[in-house]
């Protein structure tokens, strides 16, 4: 095989063979690196919520003075709801429940030290809507102990408002996650005091959640007779920036929590502008997977003769086609290995710039851009295969039928 490898590799342009692998290289070194960037930079975007995913938005009907002078009820029927569910934008809606009972709250600065506390309420939401480790956010019926997720700024305002006023010390959220809360809830049916455990801060919502199934078991228990239908609504949208969302919120007269969906609709952008620069990656890698499949056209265009000659001294089309192969799979091979490296490389490059814009930041994954170039690498590599093969084979199918064609001549020529 070693003289058929140099037989066939003659008359090999390396202009159009350097032509495809700068082409394929630019084309995949795009692709992999827009999908590595994409899983790279999407958390930065839901960094600043603990426990909400991107893409909701919170939704409450406009409370006007005529709403409450009237006594109007604030909450959403089951028809509302519904219809929210039907828009074209909507995803899914979860309804807020809210607590029909009182709280309050308490909290020891230590062994002996000064209490304090305050009245307080809880809101609950369907467990597909939380965005926190499922473990810690549980509730076991008779533990005594319920998970807590409260609002980044209410710790604020206490830090740099009433601590600072009354001499109390600050705390971090570190220290208050680790500070039990001892929880009075008071209700028609009765009384319960347990504790709770602070698992999570928010920076959209301003409401204090707990799991929907201690709000179910506290609610029964405590307000069984209580008004069941939701203040707040929790939508999930296919698109943040859909210009029907605000008119339907408009024509309905519901409102948004401001800068609700702002993370949502800067992922989406995020999504579309990696989506547009893959797009052009994978145009660049196309063109370069078709001057690749020229070249080799025009490489055994020029070997036909010699194709011929090596099928009549009975080498096999798959023996004859093997150089091609080897020649298309390891373009692609380098192409592939030299991607990914220089794909890390640019990786090394601005993941230290998102660990100084936020010291929390925790980088992607790398498997969705190597099941990327491993994807792509498959692809080529068989289509080129394939291809080749197809092309060798018509060289031989015209080899066999050659010499009966010729008999066939010569039996015409025959008087």
């Amino acid at each position: 095989m070693k003289l058929v490898y140099k037989l066939l590799s003659r008359r090999i342009s390396a202009w159009q063979w350097a032509g495809f692998f700068l082409a394929n290289l630019l084309g995949t070194c795009i692709v992999l690196g827009s999908v590595q960037f994409y899983h790279d930079v999407a958390p930065l975007f839901r960094s600043g919520d603990s426990f909400m995913k991107p893409g909701y938005m919170v939704v409450a009907k406009h409370v006007s003075a005529l709403r409450t002078l009237g006594g109007a009820d604030t909450g959403f029927s089951p028809d509302e709801v519904d219809e929210l569910r039907r828009q074209p934008f909507a995803r899914s809606v979860g309804e807020f429940t809210p607590a029909g009972f009182e709280v309050y709250a308490s909290v020891a600065a230590g062994p002996g030290g000064p209490a304090f506390g305050t009245e307080m309420f809880f809101e609950a939401l369907p467990d597909a809507y939380v965005d926190v480790d499922l473990s810690h956010w549980r509730y076991e019926p008779g533990s005594g102990e319920v998970p807590v997720v409260v609002p980044r700024n209410y710790l604020n305002l206490y830090n740099f408002g009433f601590a600072r006023s009354r001499g109390l010390p600050t705390l971090s959220e570190g220290m208050i996650s680790l500070v039990g809360i001892n929880l009075v809830l008071r209700g028609p049916g009765g009384t319960m005091r347990l504790r709770g455990r602070i698992t999570g801060f928010s920076d959209r919502l301003n409401t204090i959640l707990v799991p929907q199934t201690f709000m179910d078991e506290a609610n029964a228990r405590l307000a069984p007779d209580a008004s069941k239908r939701p203040s707040r609504l929790i939508v999930e949208v296919k698109n943040p920036a859909d210009a029907r969302i605000a008119r339907f919120l408009h024509d309905r007269g519901y409102d948004t929590e401001a800068d609700g969906d702002a993370a949502g609709k800067a992922t989406y952008f995020l999504r579309l502008t990696t989506g547009l620069v893959m797009g052009v990656g994978v145009v660049i890698c196309l063109l370069a997977f078709y001057v690749l499949l020229l070249s080799v056209f025009i490489l055994l265009q020029k070997h036909t003769e010699k194709l011929d000659t090596l099928l009549l001294l009975g080498y096999t089309p798959a023996q004859a086609a093997r150089p091609f192969h080897t020649l298309c799979i390891g373009l692609n091979t380098a192409t592939l290995l030299l991607a990914t490296g220089m794909a890390a490389w640019l990786r090394t490059r601005y993941l230290p710039a998102f660990g100084e814009l936020y010291p929390a930041y925790e980088a992607g994954p790398v498997w969705p851009a190597l099941a990327t170039a491993l994807g792509l690498y498959l692809l080529t590599a068989a289509l080129h295969y394939a291809c080749v093969s197809r092309k060798v084979a018509a060289v031989w199918h015209m080899h066999r039928t050659r010499p009966a064609a010729r008999r066939a001549t010569r039996r015409r020529q025959q008087p």
